[in-house]
């Protein structure tokens, strides 16, 4: 998976070392848990670091799968962490149902409020959440922002990880999300402009947990009204044009309301909705 593992593992130890002085610091933080790579990671160091004083909080809402919402509440029973779930309503905000470029970034203000209202009632003191280094190359991220303007920290961009430290970090703590594939909240596909709406969210859940099922591992499903286009990796081709995987797809994203069923050939890709 990484490249010179060895030089890579030594100096990402050294930035972990950083990231758990800085924690330590912080006294008390309630850290924004997706179940991804990097909140995971943050959660299990600011837990080692915390103990109790590290509240990891999940926040769940229809752009969440339930199947993305009880792995990642597993993950934190598994590993003993102090837990909690809160409910975010940016469904419920125009700015973010018009989906018209700003959408993350209001439905992160949602999410740092939530945290922000959570860490003053259990007197916590700092909220975190999981950037990383590779974050800031990406201009459709608007997070930041909305992190910024709550006061919220980025502790992994604070210590300069990248996305690879933090995997080769994970496996050292044998997390089983050192090998995840990256993932974006169901709204991401919609593309710019088209209503993001509670039924489309739970119809797109449904089509992406068919591709699961069939062992497919980095995918998207993108929502173009009645017409709905695929995304999986070239490597990937092949089993998805099996006549018995094709047709299982097309029967049940018919049933779902999908009149048109298309692989993309340009294959997986993140922002292709954008």
């Amino acid at each position: 998976m990484f490249n010179n593992p060895e030089p890579l593992s030594i100096e990402s130890e050294k930035k972990e070392t950083f990231l758990k002085e800085h924690l330590r610091g912080l006294t008390s933080v309630a850290v924004a848990f997706s179940g991804g790579v990097d909140s995971a990671y943050l959660a299990d160091v600011a837990h080692e670091v915390l103990g109790e004083n590290a509240h990891i909080v999940l926040a769940d809402s229809p752009s969440i799968p339930r199947s993305e919402l009880k792995e990642a509440s597993d993950l934190a029973h598994a590993r003993g962490w102090n837990f909690h779930i809160v409910k975010t309503f940016e469904y419920q905000n125009e700015q973010y149902q018009k989906n018209d470029g700003t959408r993350c970034y209001h439905c992160k203000l949602e999410l740092f409020r939530v945290l922000k209202k959570y860490a003053a009632e259990h007197h916590v003191v700092h909220v975190v959440y999981g950037a990383n280094m590779d974050d800031l190359k990406d201009p459709t991220r608007l997070g930041s922002k909305a992190a910024e303007e709550c006061g919220a920290i980025a502790p992994l961009q604070l210590a300069g990880m990248t996305k690879e430290d933090i995997r080769i970090l994970s496996a050292k703590r044998h997390l089983p999300t050192a090998d995840k594939p990256s993932f974006a909240c169901l709204a991401s596909r919609f593309p710019r402009g088209t209503t993001v709406t509670v039924d489309g969210l739970e119809k797109v859940e449904k089509a992406e947990e068919v591709l699961k099922a069939l062992g497919f591992r980095q995918y998207r499903v993108r929502h173009h009204g009645e017409l709905c286009r695929i995304e999986v990796e070239l490597s990937d081709f092949e089993k998805f044009l099996q006549p018995q995987v094709r047709g299982e797809v097309i029967r049940n994203l018919n049933s779902l309301g999908y009149r048109f069923v298309t692989l993309d050939l340009a294959g997986y890709r993140t922002g292709s909705t954008a």
